[in-house]
């Protein structure tokens, strides 16, 4: 209770984790949400405007309803970004605590294959990932958790080598601890409030990076809806509707701008300072 009311108070970060509240749930009772079937076409309402007739959002070049897409899209992209930042933290964490802490040759091999990979752009590995293998949602979670990989080990490896040297886990140490115990019962907790204010943040991006290989036709097969595609799509549309693009554009501004506004209020929250003020 006490992390709530201390969120609470950072009215930016509580309208973030509100707003998170309710996209997750748009996105798990999508099919009792949406009005329409996502992919319903109906020719006779090609270009439908918003807010007149019985579509709110206007429909799109094969008359199918936008809002219903943009709900159904919004499933596809929190999908991809919840797996591949699984897979990123996974990939990225083990491999920073791991080096941290041993050093050595594992700490020379594992962190110069992160400079390398440090070094291209996410979207550069996920467009040379998705390119050699293929188009699908599997490649598509695989090459954005390598491109954020890096991040996660950079962040966990900082963390680790200022932890590992602290009298609680030299005293574990010395009560002979095993390496694996001390990694997972007190250095691990001491580093998890930083690592969940960034999966919180590189959550916004995947979403960014999803809706970037969309709008390349580079994302979710159709006709299974993607924000990124949608806007994408809208563009050859623009002279017929100037809305088409609107709506999922603001979609994933609220998606993106909600998890950013949760993960800095969620810094704040998880900073060891905070809680020294006593209230």
């Amino acid at each position: 209770m006490r992390i709530i009311r201390r969120l609470a108070t950072n009215r930016l970060a509580f309208l973030g984790a509100i707003a998170i509240l309710a996209l997750l749930l748009m996105a798990v009772f999508a099919p009792w949400i949406a009005p329409f079937d996502p992919d319903r076409i109906n020719a006779s309402d090609r270009f439908a405007p918003p807010l007149t007739g019985k579509y709110l959002f206007g429909a799109d070049e094969l008359g199918r309803d936008v809002l219903s897409r943009i709900i159904f899209g919004w499933r596809a992209s929190l999908n991809i970004a919840a797996m591949s930042i699984l897979g990123a933290t996974l990939l990225g964490a083990s491999a920073g605590i791991v080096s941290a802490y041993f050093g050595g040759w594992v700490d020379a091999i594992l962190m110069r294959v992160t400079d390398v990979l440090f070094a291209i752009p996410t979207m550069l590995i996920a467009l040379s990932v998705v390119g050699l293998f293929g188009r699908s949602e599997g490649n598509l979670i695989f090459a954005l958790a390598l491109g954020f990989a890096p991040s996660f080990s950079r962040i966990c490896y900082s963390a680790v080598l200022g932890v590992r040297e602290l009298p609680f886990v030299e005293a574990a140490r010395a009560m002979g601890a095993s390496s694996w115990r001390i990694l997972g019962q007190d250095i691990l907790p001491n580093i998890m409030p930083l690592l969940m204010v960034q999966i919180t943040i590189h959550f916004s991006r995947a979403m960014l990076a999803e809706a970037g290989l969309g709008f390349l036709g580079l994302g979710v097969m159709p006709p299974t809806p993607s924000w990124g595609q949608m806007i994408s799509t809208a563009r050859q549309f623009f002279m017929h509707s100037g809305t088409l693009a609107l709506f999922p554009g603001v979609a994933l501004l609220v998606a993106v701008m909600a998890f950013n506004l949760f993960g800095d209020g969620l810094r704040d929250l998880l900073d060891p300072r905070a809680w020294q003020t006593g209230d």
